[in-house]
């Protein structure tokens, strides 16, 4: 992977190698710029004087995951290559909670509140939070990478998943209007489906209930390819378990269960909704945006003999994907979203309940949570010398979460390497 470099005056010139910066950095004609992407800054080299070659940078969208990668387009080499893990469905989960703690707070001060609309709309293209946060970390890092690498054009996967033909490839025609209840009601589909009796312990000739595979609070949805039957026992006894946990004894059962249980289209309808969004925001860059279809990048990926991942999904987006691509020594930098903390001063507890009253201050002795530091501790029982992401208190112990433990460390030990800015950095 190559360090990215810029000149005297922060303009971008090309990447170069480790050990060329390294060298550069021990004679002292360059200095750190920035540790996450690894950056440098020359003293006395301006972009008048150099020669910068064309850059393209690569994404691949995902829900879960993005792929990035930046390639040089008169090489085929990748300088760069990056996978960014977003933080869409926590932020589902916190809105989910905050919204049940108002609603019983609501009930138990006031009797009845008349609903209050006051005209409210949401704008048009409007879009949930936590799809939101996907499309805000790719833009915020391709505008990041635009300011430390010369890049001269932009390439965005736009898939459009059809959610019909993944959970039936041989749908068409009027039976994309029909779905597959048509003519049933859905007890009455999932009888038919699952036979009369409990799928998880055979009971026959007993009520059943219908019961979510994956259940709600884990992510599943009322679709009907994730119900199916079960007895008030089984039903009761499973709860919001995984049914991986539940049939952790019954692997044939499992096996069974989700043969016939379909794909989650979450993933899929996430993505769905936020390509033609991304599209926009990466023209608002200035620069050109190529985009290629799934099935293209797939080729592309075959033809070229790359395995599967989603950096090097990345680099094969779109007709410009050069006919030969040099990887070699690539090894992409881990960027997990993790926020910029919460504006909450009181924290609740599960019940909605006051907690614990956060401090107005989010920095204490010039640190903030998420800085990620080097401890130096010199006795003890944690001896030794680390390097991790710190959670502060508004005491002189922190937190300090490295690759393998979580220790407590005084303030004292801590030299910071890089300051928060709302993501982990891993590198592999």
């Amino acid at each position: 992977m190559r360090v990215f470099v810029l000149d005297k005056d922060k303009q971008p010139l090309d990447p170069c190698h480790p050990a060329r910066a390294r060298d550069l950095l021990k004679k002292g004609r360059a200095k750190v710029f920035k540790r996450y992407p690894f950056t440098i800054i020359m003293q006395d080299i301006s972009l008048q004087d150099s020669v910068v070659h064309p850059h393209r940078i690569k994404i691949d969208p995902g829900s879960k995951t993005t792929g990035i990668a930046i390639i040089q387009e008169q090489t085929g080499r990748i300088t760069s290559a990056l996978e960014i893990n977003h933080r869409g469905q926590q932020i589902k989960n916190s809105l989910e909670s905050r919204r049940a703690l108002r609603r019983g707070r609501r009930n138990r001060k006031t009797r009845y509140r008349k609903p209050r609309f006051l005209n409210r709309k949401r704008p048009e293209s409007w879009l949930p939070p936590s799809l939101m946060s996907r499309v805000f970390n790719i833009e915020a890092w391709v505008r990041r990478l635009i300011k430390l690498c010369p890049i001269t054009a932009i390439s965005q996967e736009l898939v459009r998943f059809d959610t019909q033909k993944m959970q039936n490839p041989e749908v068409s025609g009027i039976e994309y209007q029909h779905g597959e209840l048509f003519g049933f009601e859905v007890k009455e589909y999932l009888l038919a489906k699952w036979g009369n009796n409990c799928v998880y312990c055979g009971a026959i000739d007993t009520p059943l209930e219908v019961e979510h595979i994956i259940p709600k609070s884990k992510g599943g949805s009322n679709r009907v390819s994730n119900l199916t039957l079960a007895c008030r026992c089984c039903n009761q006894k499973k709860g919001n378990n995984p049914i991986d946990e539940f049939l952790i004894k019954k692997p044939e059962i499992l096996k069974k269960v989700l043969a016939k249980a379909k794909t989650p289209l979450k993933d899929a309808a996430a993505v769905n909704a936020t390509r033609w969004e991304l599209w926009r925001r990466l023209k608002s860059t200035g620069l050109p945006v190529e985009t290629g279809s799934g099935g293209l990048t797939k080729f592309n990926r075959k033809t070229r003999g790359l395995d599967k991942t989603h950096w090097t999904d990345a680099a094969c987006v779109g007709k410009s994907t050069p006919k030969r691509l040099l990887l070699n020594g690539v090894k992409p930098l881990t960027i997990t979203a993790k926020g910029h903390g919460v504006r909450q001063r009181c924290r609740p507890n599960k019940y909605g309940f006051p907690k614990a009253h956060a401090p107005a201050a989010k920095f204490f002795r010039g640190f903030q949570t998420g800085d990620i530091v080097k401890a130096d501790i010199k006795k003890g029982k944690y001896a030794g010398k680390y390097t991790g992401r710190i959670a502060i208190r508004h005491r002189p112990s922190f937190v300090l979460q490295t690759s393998d433990k979580k220790i407590d460390v005084h303030p004292k030990y801590l030299q910071t390497i890089f300051k928060a800015d709302g993501y982990e950095y891993q590198a592999n």
